[in-house]
């Protein structure tokens, strides 16, 4: 089957300047984008066959010998036809690249020199109390970073010098050379695609532009965060060199252990526990809550080692709003020790009066076991 113009898979008309096909293949991109169409292999055909013609008509020299030639001009070993599907890598960046490169500071079909790289981010690893975490707090760290040199104000340049444009690159931050029929652009060496270059560097950052240094940072923990939650201070990493914007700082919380409670998300639990008499008579015990109050327990005649009871909203706020989480006391039935030879006797005496149905959990228990041994023997 024969190839359909270039021209005409764009849609654009054969004099269009290169804006025009830019336009035209930004739009013909998207509409057959594999992400947009999957399992369409009519749109991946056109998705390729769309790449194929860009590829070639965006190229001057390529466009050229196409005017002239035809698609001849890339058959039985000429100059090679457009990249395709799986050149593409199959994700809308690499459109974006090609469609916006020029306005991101050298990116594919920029031509102009690239911008001050920008500072690194940081990690700032920060360890806060249960405690905080609930209540929240505002705090101040010293983070060792870098700043812009004071010395030369980022230039990278001593006082009275100005960085001037790179000999190699005339100013561009691309160098080209010819091989062949083509012309390969790369990155100027002697300049790292800045376009200038500093004779004299500063003597106090040695030209970079940065200095080492420690920075205090105000910082606000809000309430209810948790372990891997992080905050980003934007502009508060290192700077850039030469004048490039700054990283951010990025502060990861950590939550430790607490010696009371134990924390699930937003609910607290705490273990409890509480004297034989009062799990088998019932009562009231009074729990201590991470707002620095405490809360009444009614103990229900009965209760069992594990028996959970709820507190509402006595748990960890939630963080951008107005709830909080819950707070379980987990009970655990606590066996008299150094008993006098009163208390011992009165426990005799309690036991000869036990009668079944006292103990439910351990006569189940027991009779469970007798019904095991019994089906072994069979």
């Amino acid at each position: 089957m024969a190839k359909r113009d270039y021209y005409e898979v764009l849609g654009v008309e054969k004099g269009a300047d290169d804006a025009a096909l830019k336009r035209a293949y930004r739009k013909q991109a998207m509409q057959y984008h594999p992400d947009r169409n999957p399992g369409d292999g009519e749109a991946e055909a056109a998705f390729k066959e769309v790449n194929e013609a860009y590829e070639i008509l965006k190229d001057p020299q390529k466009r050229a010998a196409y005017d002239q030639y035809g698609h001849d001009a890339f058959e039985h070993g000429g100059m090679g036809g457009g990249r395709g599907f799986g050149g593409m890598g199959g994700g809308f960046s690499d459109i974006f690249e090609d469609l916006f490169g020029d306005f991101m500071g050298g990116g594919a079909g920029g031509g102009g020199r690239t911008r001050a790289p920008r500072g690194s981010d940081l990690r700032y690893n920060l360890e806060i109390t249960l405690e905080e975490a609930y209540h929240g707090k505002k705090m101040e760290l010293t983070i060792p970073t870098t700043a812009e040199c004071g010395s030369c104000h980022g230039s990278g340049a001593e006082a009275g010098s100005e960085p001037v444009t790179c000999p190699s690159c005339h100013g561009q931050g691309k160098v080209r050379a010819q091989q062949g029929f083509f012309t390969i652009e790369r990155t100027c060496p002697a300049c790292q695609g800045q376009g200038r270059v500093i004779e004299n560097p500063c003597k106090t950052c040695r030209g970079d532009g940065r200095v080492r240094k420690e920075k205090t940072l105000s910082v606000n923990i809000p309430a209810g965060v948790d372990d891997g939650n992080r905050i980003r201070l934007s502009g508060e990493g290192e700077a850039g060199m030469r004048g490039g914007p700054p990283g951010d700082l990025y502060i990861f919380l950590s939550v430790a252990d607490h010696r009371i409670f134990q924390r699930d998300g937003q609910n607290i639990h705490c273990r409890v526990p509480i004297p034989l008499t009062t799990a088998a008579l019932g009562g009231d015990i009074e729990v201590p809550t991470l707002d620095g109050a405490r809360a009444k327990v009614s103990i229900t005649a009965g209760t069992q080692s594990g028996r959970k009871f709820r507190l509402r909203n006595k748990g960890m706020p939630i963080m951008n709003s107005h709830s909080h989480g819950d707070m379980y006391i987990h009970t655990i039935v606590e066996t008299p020790v150094n008993l006098s030879k009163r208390q011992k006797e009165l426990l005799k005496e309690f036991e000869a009066e036990s009668k079944e149905g006292h103990s439910p959990e351990s006569e189940g228990f027991f009779s469970r076991v007798k019904d095991f041994l019994a089906d072994l023997k069979e």
